[in-house]
């Protein structure tokens, strides 16, 4: 259940207003000058993977990261929660909107040169998106880097961040592909982000308040019921 709720944080990402209104600018990368659509949707497809490997392996190393600064000083383990879990409320509540955090709202600019995108280059495009995203996306990847720390363990950290990494990654692959199927499921989302950020705003703060009071794992286990 654990990794279910990494794998929906990565889903929500995705379609979070920092991403999902940008998604036909990163498909038309990932295409690139090909007139082909066979060629075409073969480049999205192959350049939609390198970019998802590149954003992986710099999300897969925060979670490594996270998970050795947990396991590093694990016998604060009462510490440890309460600022997790602190963290991630205060997420919850930027997402929601009761209050704003400029560091979590600022977004990078693409650069519109950026052209005929190949698989290697596309890795490196997703590493650059990783970095310089960070901030846009940090509410739903804090959270997980958070339940990383939590987490105490090198391996699971980096396991974690994985799951959120394909979380995020699936649908830009998907999408990269079958945009123009799914445009009316991005205008739908579009015009209920509202709803969609409390909904997920509320889900931060719930497990916020479960990692504060160490009851996250009892969180789960009912979950799992």
């Amino acid at each position: 259940m654990e990794y279910f709720l990494l794998f929906l944080e990565g889903i929500i990402t995705f379609i979070s207003p920092c991403i999902l209104p940008l998604l036909p600018l990163y498909v038309s990368y990932f295409i690139g000058s090909n007139e082909k659509e066979k060629r075409g949707k073969y480049d999205a497809f192959t350049n939609s993977l390198g970019f998802v490997l590149g954003f992986t392996i710099i999300f897969t190393l925060l979670g490594t990261l996270a998970g050795t600064f947990g396991s590093f000083i694990k016998e604060e383990n009462s510490i440890i929660n309460f600022f997790c879990g602190l963290l991630v409320i205060i997420f919850g509540m930027n997402y929601i909107g009761i209050f704003k955090i400029p560091f979590l709202e600022r977004s990078l600019k693409l650069n519109a040169q950026i052209k005929n995108l190949k698989f290697l280059s596309s890795i490196l495009f997703g590493m650059i998106f990783a970095i310089g995203w960070t901030p846009c996306v940090g509410t739903f990847l804090g959270a997980a880097l958070m339940l990383a720390v939590n987490a105490q363990d090198v391996t699971k950290g980096a396991i974690m961040l994985l799951i959120y990494s394909l979380g995020l990654g699936i649908p830009f692959v998907l999408c990269a592909i079958l945009i123009d199927k799914v445009k009316e499921t991005f205008d739908f989302i579009k015009r209920n982000y509202k709803i969609i950020n409390t909904v997920s705003g509320i889900i931060l703060i719930v497990i916020g308040i479960s990692i504060m009071t160490g009851y996250l794992n009892k969180l789960l286990s009912f979950l799992t019921v």
